[in-house]
């Protein structure tokens, strides 16, 4: 079982704010698909005429055009608006540069890697980075000055500096090539100077270089150095993100990034961790002080249903409001232009995004930790527990032999402050997976809705990993609360729905997460659970229809856990059956790949290894010992060749050498018992 883990060339904040994979490829297709094809040629135009006035409209149009509409954001991709916006960032009229910059920050959060791939290729960089000296020594003359520049001129800077900042953040998660450009550009000291004067700035900027600093010190050395050279730098991200400043999170915010930029500062420090000494912020213990206390009501902070039923009716009232369809010089709209309707979907989609944020942080400490000890315990159990190792000291001494510390939180606690807030975060609503026929009203919320749904996935996925490698008792003999967790995961999975094809992608992910916190469920209340024949049919069909070897190999190692549930005799012989169906047979190959073979192997072994169990009967009269016997050449074959120069090669080689050793083994040891 592996745990879910960053990765540092995955854009987190959002992959495609406005999914378009539904449409079909190509500018042809892009120009019949959308509805705007006449304003385009109109709008490139002006974009090269000499009156500046209809330079800027025409970036503003850009802008406003591409607003939820990715047929027209490939449609004006395929005309090379990139490339026209990128020479207007050296324009001779600072207008007509705010906002090109604006469209091409709009562009990158809507149109996700390409459109950020081919930015980056048309050299964007170079004058991108001649504005950040610019800005720096205005807002340092701002700050000290507050009444230097006219405020419609501070606005305009401001805003130049939350965009050109998102810019680089998006270019930052691209690729490997990016991100080592933006790194020679030493953007830290720019950053923290927003987060070090958040007091005196707007929320928007301090907000977007809090989300940049977290995707540059994202496993990049040069800038975790940058940032853990500054005691002060560290300083002021713990004073951001300590739990007190946002003790309740009030769901009726006025502004929601007050929220994601705590959580950014958190996601920031466990990013650099371990701290360095001698600093105060060296003595705070990060995950039991800042990250759980800070994360675990912001999980808390939302209720699916509640939160999808509001933006549903704002959109109905969006639906009726007055649109701009005609753009005219005379009466130009800003780019940033927004209905009070838009303003409110806009921080229901940025309350989504901040629990996404930190589900991805709450992850990766899930999958850091050996035991879930997760800081939980209330005043008087941790009383309680204290009691217990005064007096107690020889029980202590053999759970530690056992690798379990003595003060570990109750199992109810840490079920009810962690994972039901996780199982709440999983359940769809009707936003959350339109159908391909009725494409989603609002595609920003449905992406940010999807999104969290397979974060909280993945940090279940780690919880329950935790969990299983801990093996402790009292959680397996809470089966009450096994069985309603399994219960909610299948609900989730039966309200997502199995409808493959372009556009549904989330779906696909959805069940590859799921079947991982499935495998981590089973294993923690192994034989507990009782199989469900539609749940045992379901986990064969996505394993035998799935291409990805890690997914059939989670999909394995949940049904050899229900097939352990002692009185599910008929269950057993129909998950064994199908396990047998994946081994080799004499000199022939398997029908699966290596991993899961092993896996299904491993499998027979761990389900029959006790012949006293009930279901043992199945082994016997389906003459399994002789497919396993006829298995063991095919197995020492398929180990035999796995790549060991392959990413995960070597460990998998090890695996599969200790299961075919198991095999001969156990074949030895059923051959003996004569039954």
């Amino acid at each position: 079982m592996g745990k879910s883990q960053k990765k540092k060339s995955m854009r987190r904040h959002n992959p495609v704010r406005v999914p378009d994979t539904h449409l079909p490829k190509g500018l042809s297709s892009a120009e019949q698909s959308s509805s705007k094809n006449a304003a385009i040629l109109p709008i490139l135009q002006k974009m090269e005429s000499a009156d500046a006035t209809e330079r800027k409209w025409a970036c503003v149009a850009v802008a406003n055009l591409i607003q939820n509409d990715p047929s027209t954001r490939r449609l004006l991709q395929g005309k090379n608006v990139v490339g026209a916006l990128i020479t207007r960032l050296t324009d001779s009229e600072e207008e007509v540069v705010a906002e090109a910059v604006g469209a091409l920050r709009n562009l990158c959060i809507d149109g996700g890697y390409d459109i950020c791939a081919e930015m980056y290729n048309k050299n964007i960089l170079t004058p991108l980075k001649t504005f950040v000296p610019k800005i720096s020594n205005v807002l340092s003359q701002y700050l000290t000055n507050s009444k230097s520049a006219p405020e419609n001129a501070q606005k305009l800077i401001y805003e130049m500096a939350d965009n050109i900042i998102t810019v680089l953040w998006c270019l930052s998660e691209t690729s490997n090539k990016a991100l080592n450009a933006i790194n020679e550009i030493h953007l830290i000291p720019f950053l923290m100077s927003f987060l070090a004067s958040r007091d005196n700035l707007p929320l928007g900027p301090v907000a977007s270089a809090a989300q940049c600093l977290y995707v540059l010190t994202d496993d990049n050395p040069l800038a975790i150095s940058d940032v853990k050279s500054d005691a002060s730098y560290l300083a002021c991200l713990l004073d951001i993100s300590r739990p007190e400043n946002i003790a309740k999170v009030d769901t009726n915010l006025k502004d929601p990034r007050i929220v994601t930029l705590s959580v950014l500062a958190a996601g920031i420090l466990r990013n650099i961790s371990p701290l360095p000494p001698p600093t105060v912020v060296s003595l705070v213990d990060l995950d039991k002080d800042i990250i759980f206390p800070l994360l675990q009501p912001t999980i808390s902070s939302i209720g699916i249903p509640d939160i999808s039923v509001g933006a549903q009716e704002l959109i109905t009232a969006q639906s009726n409001e007055p649109q701009i369809e005609k753009l005219s010089l005379k009466h130009t709209p800003k780019s940033d232009h927004k209905s009070s309707t838009e303003i409110e979907l806009e921080k229901i989609e940025t309350r989504l995004r901040t629990v996404q944020l930190a589900l991805e942080i709450l992850t990766g400490a899930c999958a850091t930790l050996p035991d879930p000890d997760f800081g939980f315990a209330t005043e008087d159990e941790a009383d309680e527990d204290e009691d217990l190792e005064d007096n107690d000291d020889e029980g202590d001494m053999d759970m530690e032999a056992d690798g379990i510390e003595g003060d570990r939180p109750p199992v109810p606690t840490f079920i009810t402050s962690l994972v039901n807030p996780l199982l709440a975060l999983i359940q769809p609503s009707t936003l959350s997976f339109p159908p391909l026929a009725a494409p989603s009203p609002h595609p920003p919320i449905t992406s940010a809705l999807s999104a969290v749904h397979v974060s909280a996935l993945e940090c279940l996925n780690n919880v329950f990993l935790s969990l299983a490698s801990s093996r402790k008792s009292e959680i397996a003999a809470d089966v009450a609360s096994g069985t309603k967790i399994w219960g909610d995961i299948w609900s989730a999975l039966a309200a997502v729905g199995t409808q493959t094809g372009m556009g549904q992608e989330r779906r696909q992910e959805m069940w590859e997460k799921a079947v991982g916190v499935l495998w981590g469920v089973g294993n923690v209340w192994k034989g507990s659970l009782e199989p469900k024949e539609e749940h045992i049919s379901l986990l064969i069909q996505f394993c035998s229809a799935s291409s990805d070897p890690k997914v059939k190999t989670q999909c394995i190692g949940t049904l050899e856990c229900l097939a352990q549930h002692p009185t599910s005799i008929e269950a057993n012989r129909v998950i064994s059956d199908y396990l047998i169906s994946l081994l080799p047979s004499g000199s022939g190959s398997s029908p699966t790949d290596t991993e899961p073979l092993i896996q299904a192997t491993s499998a027979l072994i761990d389900i029959y290894s006790d012949e006293n169990m009930p279901y043992d009967i199945n082994f016997r009269q389906g003459q399994y010992l002789n497919h396993l016997v006829s298995s063991v050449e095919g197995v020492r074959r398929a180990v035999k060749n796995i790549d060991r120069r392959k990413e995960g090669g070597r460990e998998l080689r090890v695996r599969g050498d200790e299961v075919r050793e198991n095999l001969v083994a156990f074949i030895k040891y059923r051959r003996r018992l004569g039954l």
